[in-house]
């Protein structure tokens, strides 16, 4: 495996420089609302960006700049005390019409554990809020969203641990909880912290439930080489291809790029139609 390791490794790096000169191509592209749901994940790093400046302003208008429709974000709070909020709300309701999944018991900050999940229209069901095992203080955000045309999904927004043994357990948890759910579409999104494949790969305990989400290299910004970064779905066919959005100033703003993909709505629709979930 260690071998295996090694050779994969210089191997990305290389293909991640040869992408170099295209990268953000398409990045301002327009979302079509016809093709589906824009939904993406992003670590905000504490809206320190890789020039070591603290600005939420940029980091904001990144999230602009994405368009997504459901956005959940990782180190969107200050780590300890009081959990202090980093991000202007009301900066981003007026300029992107998001506005965050409430959560209970953290008076200032925007999310459970750094993790915040925006949206743009809809009804909030339901919410969870999910303190996962392991030495770093770690957390899951989960919610359910339902629409204007009564078709819904579930969300789960989780920033996992470092260590390994922690990322297993903190799988494994979640896995737990969303069984104890009703079934229905369900899209897992993060920083899962997770560049093994193989047996020791965190990415296997979610296997069951979500599959093998493909690799898309997010981390470090600057020259992506590890997929840190995951959107998953319960069900073949629910999201479309992950991308990484990738422009000069999401380059800048974080030490990851945010990924995105689109939930097609017909699958959602086609669920409810059939009563499933």
């Amino acid at each position: 495996m260690r071998e295996k390791r090694s050779n994969n490794l210089p191997a990305s790096i290389l293909a991640s420089i040869r992408a170099r000169k295209n990268r953000g191509a398409g990045a301002h592209a327009p979302h079509d609302p016809a093709e589906g749901m824009l939904i993406a994940s992003y670590n905000v790093h504490k809206c320190v960006g890789i020039d070591g400046k603290f600005d939420p302003a940029r980091t904001s208008h990144v999230i602009r700049e994405i368009g997504a429709d459901v956005i959940a974000l990782q180190e969107a709070d200050t780590r300890f005390g009081e959990r202090r909020g980093l991000l202007d709300l009301a900066w981003m309701e007026r300029e992107t019409g998001l506005l965050p999944v409430p959560v209970s018991g953290v008076a200032k900050a925007h999310g459970w554990h750094g993790n915040v999940i925006f949206f743009r229209e809809g009804l909030v069901r339901d919410v969870h809020q999910m303190k996962l095992p392991g030495l770093e203080p770690r957390g899951a955000l989960m919610t359910e969203l339902e629409f204007k045309d009564g078709s819904a999904f579930r969300i789960i927004a989780a920033h996992l641990g470092l260590l390994n043994r922690s990322r297993h357990q903190q799988a494994r948890m979640i896995l737990d909880i969303l069984r104890s759910r009703d079934e229905q579409p369900t899209v897992l999104m993060g920083d899962l912290n997770e560049w093994r494949l193989g047996d020791r790969s965190s990415l296997n305990t979610l296997a069951p439930v979500f599959g093998l989400p493909a690799a898309v290299p997010s981390f470090p910004s600057r020259l992506p080489v590890l997929a840190l970064d995951r959107i998953m779905a319960n069900r073949p066919g629910l999201i479309d291809t992950v991308t990484t959005h990738d422009t000069p100033l999401a380059r800048l703003a974080s030490d990851h790029l945010p990924i995105k993909t689109v939930v097609r709505l017909g699958m959602l629709r086609a669920t409810q139609d059939t009563g499933m979930g």
